[in-house]
């Protein structure tokens, strides 16, 4: 497709402008107009005759990571090839799915004849999914720069979107090195208190005189003691709410994927503990269900699984979806609820979790919002004050939701969302450590 270019424009306004120059005098002008509009006519024929008729010389490859993290900066780098002979004046667009942010187009750049060039843009993903990229429209000058042709380079391409992993892969580097304390996840030390013995080690000052090996004692001819760990081979099962009230904004992140790097975060620390983890989801259109195993790539499958689920419109079943789970999942496992609690959930809730309780030991992780916070409200206006008094009530109600299911027996957490991964880390080791499970 041919477009004229601003050159061109701006010699036809030249020319209108010579047209209205001519009419006070017609004789002086009329002549020299004639002979620059045959000119410049003759000028765009030729220069589109030359352009269209050229062969296509340009080629582009884009390279680019088949996943990004959301939230995050990435590089895409384009490889441009000019097989022609000819100079090449070019402005290109890369055109990239609408989820992503980029503000680096257009580009211009001019090409050598048989001369390559790369160039790099930076893209930002807004939201988790798998998307497509578009070819590259180059838009190629003329040889006098009268017309622009439009010609279509590379191929499209597919690219994920996955959770920020970065941060959950940082907490997980520190739990690896046996230094949780430095996450704020709180871990007890306890001198073989453990169900399974892990190995023998030199007496330290606090160990139990029942936790010294006096055999291995008398061989090494000094004080050995037993060290032991906590269960493993044993089952923690996500059930994660899709419903409408996880796509609550706190800060650049929704609650549902606050709720997704809590997830990995446990998920990661339990399986480095010895323990299975599967999931399940519930209020979606396109239920998702990864049975419990321990396998390394069993991280990678949870990503494989969630990274394109966002939340919809529907409302939680906390009954149907506790029903399916128990379905599924026979052995007794840790279940951790994550939803977004409100005050009128507490008569279907209840239920649920009992029946869930009937064989597996369960956790309720509510998301609170942080407009609930009293302390960062302001009251100056009547309106302020209306509206501090109605989150009062609202927060009220919502304790003695939170109160009647711990009274059921569920181990509740009510937290923000930014501190929902660290607080599911420390009650999953709390509940190890006492062998709650």
């Amino acid at each position: 497709m041919l477009q004229p270019s601003r050159l061109l424009l701006y010699l036809l306004l030249a020319l209108l402008a010579l047209s209205i120059a001519a009419i006070p005098w017609p004789d002086a002008l009329n002549e020299p107009w004639r002979i620059a509009l045959l000119l410049l006519m003759s000028a765009v024929a030729l220069d589109a005759i030359l352009i269209w008729r050229a062969p296509q010389t340009m080629q582009a490859e884009r390279h680019l990571a088949g996943v990004i993290p959301v939230g995050v900066e990435s590089t895409v780098t384009l490889t441009l090839r000019q097989t022609g002979t000819l100079p090449v004046r070019v402005t290109l667009f890369d055109h990239y799915p609408v989820e992503l942010h980029c503000e680096d187009f257009p580009i211009t750049l001019r090409l050598a004849g048989r001369q390559g060039s790369s160039l790099q843009y930076r893209i930002r993903a807004n939201q988790r999914g798998s998307f497509q990229f578009g070819r590259v429209e180059a838009q190629v000058g003329s040889p006098l720069g009268l017309w622009r042709r439009t010609i279509w380079l590379g191929a499209e391409q597919s690219i994920r979107v996955y959770p920020n992993f970065a941060k959950v892969s940082g907490y997980a580097l520190l739990a690896t090195a046996n230094r949780l304390s430095l996450l704020g996840v709180l871990q007890r030390r306890r001198r073989g208190e453990g169900l399974e013995f892990h190995q023998l080690r030199e007496y330290r000052e606090g160990d139990s005189q029942r936790q010294i090996d006096w055999k291995a004692t008398a061989r090494m001819r000094k004080l050995i003691s037993r060290e032991y760990q906590d269960e493993r081979d044993q089952q923690v099962m996500f059930l994660l709410d899709c419903g409408r009230r996880m796509a609550a904004q706190d800060g650049e992140l929704s609650h549902f994927d606050h709720a997704l790097n809590a997830l990995l975060l446990l998920g990661h620390v339990a399986l480095r503990q010895g323990d299975a983890v599967g999931l399940m989801t519930f209020a979606s259109d396109t239920p998702r269900f990864v049975a419990p195993r321990k396998a390394k790539s069993t991280t990678s499958l949870l990503m494989d699984t969630l990274f394109d689920l966002q939340p919809g419109k529907l409302s939680p079943d906390y009954l149907r979806a506790a029903l399916d789970l128990t379905t599924q999942v026979k052995r007794r496992a840790l279940v951790i609820v994550v939803t977004s609690l409100r005050d009128e959930d507490s008569d279907s809730l209840l239920p649920a979790l009992k029946l869930l309780r009937e064989r597996h030991l369960v956790v309720m992780a509510s998301l609170r919002e942080e407009a609930l916070d009293l302390s960062r409200q302001t009251v100056d206006t009547l309106e302020q004050a209306l509206q501090f008094a109605a989150t009062v009530d609202y927060n009220q109600r919502r304790a003695h939701a939170l109160r009647q299911l711990t009274a059921s027996g569920a181990r509740c957490l009510d937290v923000e969302p930014a501190q929902l991964p660290l607080s599911l880390v420390n009650r999953y080791l709390e509940l190890k450590q006492s062998h709650a499970l």
